[in-house]
């Protein structure tokens, strides 16, 4: 497949790759959102430092050079939302999103979810994938809504947020 557009634009937000200067705003994005995140993602349960910042921002980059995976921000004007990632996988890809407090409840994640699932079936996939946690419904909703059928659950990674049960569940859609 090729290499996907470092910037999308869809009505008031956008996806815009990380670069390295993005550390001081992520870890402020993160920190903000505190419990939020916490509850779900392992990597923001002891809290986020600068480091963590900088490794993640020079993974995003290492990804992005290897075709690995694709790593945005979501930016509603100059605010930094959230974050979402299209990895490679055999055949397909699968997506991953996050999304800071403040920015809950308007359908961004919806709406970014869709915009990259179009990018990946117009660059080839074959399919698109979305695994949550089974106790993650808010996650869950995001491919409910958009028509993914429900495919299979698998054991978690070994590190696990708090509120995770070590279960996900695996949304597929297939190209139309």
């Amino acid at each position: 497949m090729e290499t996907p557009a470092e910037t999308f634009t869809r009505d008031e937000f956008s996806l815009t790759r990380w670069q390295s200067g993005d550390g001081a705003v992520l870890r402020a994005a993160i920190e903000a959102s505190g419990a939020h995140l916490a509850d779900w993602m392992f990597w923001a349960a002891d809290g986020y430092s600068d480091e963590d910042a900088a490794t993640f921002l020079r993974l995003s980059t290492e990804n992005w050079e290897t075709g690995r995976a694709y790593d945005y921000a979501i930016r509603v004007g100059d605010a930094l939302a959230g974050g979402i990632g299209v990895m490679t996988r055999e055949g397909g890809v699968e997506i991953g999103y996050w999304l800071a407090r403040d920015f809950t409840g308007r359908g961004l994640i919806t709406r970014a979810v869709t915009l990259l699932t179009e990018d990946a079936f117009r660059r080839g996939a074959g399919y698109v994938e979305i695994k949550h946690d089974e106790l993650n419904v808010r996650s869950g909703a995001v491919p409910a809504r958009l028509g993914f059928s429900v495919v299979g659950k698998e054991p978690a990674e070994a590190d696990r947020a708090p509120a995770c049960c070590g279960t996900n569940r695996v949304w597929r859609l297939t190209r139309p």
